[in-house]
């Protein structure tokens, strides 16, 4: 069980160490923290460079906002990690970037896949033109990498790894899924719906990929190719934002197939496809043993 909780307090910290600086609690607001002022930083910086602005191309915008979210998300959660947790940030190992993050697009792109699939066989999506000069590099590394890198990193491994530290994995798997549907309600034609459909299908089902793999880049890989199939190549807007893809695509029929103007994250068929695929992934983590106990339990049965 050791293997699969990443940081445990030291024995020997004092008191208020335990509870201010290594609780649960603690080390996801001194996270947060960190990503709220190191962003503000970046985007106040850019914005006196005049970078990325409005007036900037769709390009530049997204160059600069994938720098936004690496350096104040990702850098900065290597570093506290490496500060606060003391340890070797073996959930972003540099090992694991290619063979993961592969693993996690080909998923990502064969989940889409077959959710576009079902709802076109439905009579829901229908493809109506190609567009072979789409401009698709601003949507990788915006609504694809940035979005990935970001979401992931504060959903799975703050939220979720932090949360499954103190509560367990059960407690970790609803607060995190709530909270990263949630975080999509001021999506634009966002509902209750939605982000609720966006907290069974993906929030539950990226958590147990991360409890399986204990890998950011799987989940980032999983989410970024999510993200770009559904835009780019199916032209389904993605999360409610629209994009302009290679395949020009329009959806009839009631919202609870198609998903409306939010995209097929909000389909029916999405979330019971994606919830089939979680019981499955639930189904080998529990014959992998990797559902963790919350820390009392853990203390509780530990040798003496």
């Amino acid at each position: 069980m050791s293997e699969l909780v990443a940081f445990t307090t030291p024995p020997s910290a004092p008191a208020w160490k335990r509870w201010m600086v290594y609780s649960p609690v603690a080390r996801i607001i001194i996270y947060a923290a960190c990503f709220f002022a190191v962003g503000y930083a970046i985007y106040h910086l850019a914005e006196a460079l005049h970078l990325g602005g409005k007036d900037a191309s769709p390009l530049m915008r997204a160059l600069v906002g994938l720098v936004l979210e690496f350096v104040s998300i990702m850098l900065v959660y290597v570093i506290a990690v490496r500060l606060i947790e003391r340890r070797r940030v073996s959930e972003l190992a540099p090992r694991d970037l290619i063979k993961n993050s592969i693993v996690g697009l080909i998923a990502g792109f064969l989940l889409l896949s077959a959710m576009t699939a079902l709802v076109w066989m439905m009579g829901g999506y229908h493809v109506l033109a190609f567009d072979p000069g789409a401009v698709w590099l601003p949507s990788l590394l915006g609504i694809g990498i940035a979005t990935g890198i970001a979401e992931e990193t504060i959903c799975r491994g703050v939220l979720y790894r932090i949360t499954e530290e103190g509560l367990g994995t059960w407690w970790a798997l609803a607060i995190s899924a709530l909270f990263f549907g949630g975080a999509h309600l001021w999506n634009p034609n966002a509902t209750i719906w939605s982000s609720l459909a966006i907290a069974i299908e993906a929030g539950i089902l990226l958590a147990l990929v991360y409890n399986l793999t204990r890998s950011l880049w799987t989940v980032i890989g999983l989410h970024v190719a999510w993200n770009f199939s559904e835009g780019m190549i199916f032209g389904i807007p993605v999360s409610g934002n629209d994009v302009k893809g290679f395949i020009v695509s329009s959806s009839t029929g009631p919202d609870w197939l198609t998903g409306g103007k939010f995209g097929i994250e909000a389909s029916a068929v999405a979330v019971v496809l994606s919830a089939c695929i979680s019981a499955v992934l639930l189904a080998i983590a529990i014959r992998r043993k990797t559902i963790v106990p919350p820390s009392w339990v853990r203390k509780r049965n530990a040798p003496h």
